[in-house]
């Protein structure tokens, strides 16, 4: 197996810390259009990390340098929307309903993302994604760090997501969709044993 660079806990969150020093933007809101999946990758090196900050309902307030480049967006096609702008068609939706309950729950989520630039480019991230509190304890937002797997790491994932996805598709309404995609990866835990972090930090 390649080298897994930052995707240890320890590492991760090390990496995280020198992510904090790096510079960044600020708010604004203007839309932009969608491209049809290229196949291309949009490569960032493994010592970046890309980080986005959103409110309680997801929209982007803060995005960092290394994610505008990698997604290929200008800073007003960012702030303000929704992070939903850079989800990729082949990302099964289960994952991130997983996400949001995590982090809803005030709980630490851990997982693999596919994403999908503005030109239609794409890049994996291993992302962490925690809840931001105010100071009577409320959530007030979200913040996301996200550095790059490895590539037997992604091979290993993109299989795993093919099968969810699979069974999503399965289904033409929404709801059933979604409903098929979170069995199909409770199974997968349960055949495991393990939690979706462990699983996540064991690929």
């Amino acid at each position: 197996m390649t080298q897994k660079f930052g995707l240890t806990r320890g590492n991760f969150f090390r990496g995280m810390i020198l992510g904090k020093r790096s510079g960044h933007v600020q708010v604004s809101d203007q839309p932009h259009g969608r491209s049809r999946p290229t196949g291309r990758e949009s490569a960032f090196a493994d010592n970046e990390i890309i980080v986005t900050k959103t409110d309680t309902a997801g929209r982007i307030r803060y995005a960092n340098p290394v994610f505008l480049r990698v997604s290929a967006l200008k800073l007003e096609e960012t702030l303000g929307r929704p992070h939903s702008i850079i989800r990729h068609p082949d990302m099964p939706r289960a994952i991130f309903r997983l996400m949001w309950d995590t982090i809803r729950d005030r709980q630490e989520f851990f997982g693999y993302i596919l994403n999908l630039a503005k030109n239609g480019d794409h890049y994996w991230v291993f992302a962490h994604v925690t809840a931001s509190f105010g100071r009577d304890g409320s959530i007030v937002g979200f913040h996301s760090n996200r550095r790059r797997p490895s590539t037997s790491q992604v091979s290993a994932i993109s299989s795993i997501y093919a099968d969810i996805l699979a069974a999503e598709r399965r289904h033409s309404s929404p709801s059933q969709a979604l409903a098929a995609g979170s069995e199909a990866l409770n199974e997968l835990l349960s055949k495991r044993r393990m939690r979706h972090d462990e699983f996540a930090f064991a690929i």
